[in-house]
């Protein structure tokens, strides 16, 4: 099997790489949304991040990966009492995907063989403690849309039908992809995404010939280019570890916190979550950089990726989201990163 292309050799598309680790060190932030054109790395750095991150203990043959024997589900069979190191899940849900494929359903080959109903765990139950991965969200089927957004609410996929009342935990960080030409995320599940970044098809020379060499050398001698991308991938691996042990004693101050709720009253974005998801993500970023308390400046470097898709569009306005964080950037916090920040 092929290992994933390394995530730190990924040239240029700094913001999806940043929103991809914020995540990876404080998965509450609640997921990415990457919109724009094909073959910018998406996929491939979703499966780059999950491979470079620290493996996770589990218990043998539990399918929702738990990681202690007590907290295997009742209704899981053939579990061994170890637990062992395995990889970070990366589930694809694909386009046309069923209900029962997604939440399970009741093993029918056994219910007719043997006439036992027992659970086939579906997506969400691999997916748990990882990462679950929508290419073409936008263009998922509205009744999945809904499972989804009730378990992303909860963490906990409840299944009752058939005679079967099983649940089991569904932690999982959410990463969408798509094409905007292709049709809008409904409101309700672009909400949910903590994160958004639109990427678009490098105009740098320099940066495309790049591309092209660094995907060559994978794919010819895949072991020698793993190997050449080995350090850096590690550095950024304790870097994130670092990251998660401070996040605890990072500091928000109330002049941060009131400076986030001024930014998105400026913008008129709906509800409380762009300043929650935009505080906790600027959290994670101090802790990433060894900061000690979060300051104007996190919260500058955050506010497209946390507030542009919370934004109401405005007809009187043809500025798009991005443009319109900067002019409110500018007029909350001045033009200029200043000393305090």
């Amino acid at each position: 099997m092929t290992q994933p292309y390394p995530f730190s050799a990924i040239v240029g598309q700094d913001d999806m790489r940043l929103a991809m680790i914020l995540t990876a060190i404080d998965p509450g932030i609640g997921g990415v949304l990457v919109f724009g054109d094909r073959g910018t790395g998406k996929s491939t750095a979703v499966r780059g991040l999950a491979a470079l991150l620290p493996q996770i203990e589990a218990v043998e043959g539990c399918p929702v990966n738990s990681p202690r024997i007590e907290e295997v589900p009742d209704w899981a069979e053939n579990v061994s009492n170890k637990a062992r190191k395995r990889p970070t899940p990366v589930i694809d849900l694909p386009l046309g995907v069923t209900e029962d494929r997604v939440l399970g359903a009741l093993d029918i080959e056994r219910a007719l063989t043997r006439g036992e109903k027992t659970f086939q765990p579906g997506l969400l139950a691999k997916a748990n403690r990882g990462y679950l991965y929508i290419d073409e969200v936008n263009l998922l089927e509205d009744h999945i849309v809904d499972l989804l957004l009730d378990v992303a609410q909860s963490g906990e996929n409840v299944i009752e039908r058939e005679g079967l009342s099983v649940r089991h935990p569904a932690r999982f960080v959410l990463v969408g992809s798509g094409n905007p030409e292709e049709g809008d995320l409904r409101p309700q599940l672009l909400d949910r995404f903590g994160l958004s970044v639109e990427v678009t098809t490098p105009r740098d020379l320099d940066d495309r010939v790049e591309v092209i060499q660094r995907r060559q050398a994978y794919e010819t001698d895949t072991a020698a280019f793993m190997k050449r991308w080995r350090a850096a991938d590690t550095r950024l691996r304790k870097r994130i570890l670092a990251a998660r042990d401070h996040i605890a004693s990072v500091d928000t101050p109330n002049a941060t916190m009131r400076d986030a709720s001024a930014l998105c009253l400026a913008l008129g974005a709906d509800g409380l979550r762009g300043e929650l998801v935009l505080l906790r993500a600027a959290r994670a970023l101090a802790a990433f950089e060894a900061a000690e308390e979060v300051s104007r400046a996190h919260l500058r470097r955050l506010a497209a990726l946390a507030l542009s898709h919370r934004l109401r569009r405005d007809p009187l306005d043809e500025a798009g989201s991005a443009t319109r964080i900067q002019r409110a950037l500018a007029d909350q916090f001045g033009a200029f990163q200043t000393a305090a920040e």
